[in-house]
């Protein structure tokens, strides 16, 4: 079965994490995504020459797209884009703001050659605003966005989430924001531009954080190390067992009096210290070392089964090299094992959106560069027999 956005032609001038995230979503989706890179490729590519697997980012990022090589700053590259921009139906940047206008295709220049065309652009701060211009790595805009002041222990300095979580948020926005628009555009016939910022997609994640600065902390919202942002629930941490770690919480009553009765211990589940969340939230080093104690005597799996079983969250702590064999994740068809064409085997992720009827599968492995450099031909053939 076709996917839901089979049909779709995208022009895909992205790169790094944040743009071919959402155009890898779209093309999983069914979209034909016209991957358009620079002379030697865009950064991910390059980085692969290091030989200590910075491929993998590429490999994932840019399953199920058609590549051609394209130097912008040409005119025979223009030329050639031009062709791209009046058969497409999306274009899809996160250049600096400006990059793309100083290239000649303003957002005037791209409605003029194509005004069914949805015009899509994600950038670290936005196209207006007193940040406007600032380079933009995930690293920066976790430390502007307040995500590393909260991430850590109150008495170390502050540390940055380990995934790359403002590009690939921001990713999922704009490919929310992209699909929005194309659905407006089946239904009116207008064709809107989309933004997305780094800097603004990941502000609502902050969400337990900002309600514990809002509560008792007005001036900066502590690091709270393993416990809950918002100091809000208890227990709710990591806890070292005989064999790692495992993540534990009690989000009601319910799951504190199972947790109780699973290691042994209903007295406290009567006791008036403990007897609400409020209370156990008032002793929450308290708590926290009373489930430590009982945890340690357990395995990571006892925890993780027996817990479970009893309606209280609970997780083990895994490495990635677990996670990437995980018989859940693979049985789902969420990740699956290739031998890539280019770099061998390796396990990489479909969409994790689901379509009733579309096998959960990548669609082709990532190509060589500039390697369907030859679709340009019909991209041509196609705006020449438009006009």
């Amino acid at each position: 079965m076709d996917g839901p956005l089979s049909g779709i032609r995208v022009v895909d001038l992205t790169q790094i994490y944040n743009g071919p995230y959402a155009t890898f979503l779209m093309a999983m989706a069914g979209a034909e995504i016209i991957k358009v890179e620079p002379p030697g490729g865009e950064h991910t590519r390059r980085r692969q020459r290091d030989g200590g697997g910075a491929h993998i980012p590429h490999a994932m990022l840019n399953s199920g797209k058609v590549f051609v090589e394209l130097d912008l700053k040409t005119e025979a590259g223009k030329a050639e884009l031009t062709a791209l921009i009046e058969t497409s139906d999306v274009l899809v940047e996160n250049f600096r703001p400006g990059v793309l206008t100083r290239l000649g295709f303003s957002r005037e220049r791209l409605a003029e050659l194509n005004p069914k065309l949805v015009y899509a652009a994600s950038s670290g701060f936005g196209t207006t605003g007193p940040y406007r211009d600032y380079p933009a790595m995930d690293l920066a805009v976790q430390a502007l966005s307040g995500v590393m002041s909260i991430t850590g222990f109150p008495d170390n300095p502050p540390v940055k989430a380990g995934p790359a979580i403002c590009d690939f948020n921001a990713g999922v926005h704009l490919y929310g924001a992209i699909v929005t628009a194309l659905l407006e555009r089946e239904r009116t016939g207008r064709a809107r531009a989309v933004e997305v910022s780094m800097f603004e997609a990941i502000y609502p994640a902050l969400a337990s954080n900002l309600g514990l600065m809002s509560g008792t902390n007005k001036d900066r919202p502590p690091r709270t190390g393993n416990q809950h942002g918002g100091l809000s629930i208890s227990p709710y941490n990591v806890y070292a067992c005989r064999d790692g770690w495992c993540a534990i919480l009690a989000n009601n009553e319910h799951q504190w009096r199972a947790l109780a009765r699973f290691f042994g211990q209903d007295w406290a589940i009567d006791e008036p210290r403990y007897a609400s969340m409020y209370d156990r939230v008032a002793r929450i080093d308290e708590v926290d070392a009373l489930v430590a104690g009982w945890a340690a005597g357990f395995t990571k799996d006892e925890l993780f089964r027996g817990l479970v079983a009893v309606g209280v969250p609970a997780a083990p702590v895994r490495e990635l090299s677990e996670v990437m064999t995980d018989p859940h994740l693979h049985a789902r068809g969420a990740l699956v094992d290739i031998d890539h064409p280019i770099y061998g085997p390796v396990t990489l992720p479909t969409s994790p959106m689901v379509y009733e009827g579309m096998d959960r599968t990548i669609r082709w492995p990532s190509r060589k560069l500039g390697e369907d450099q030859a679709v340009l031909d019909q991209v041509r053939a196609a705006a020449a027999e438009a006009e």
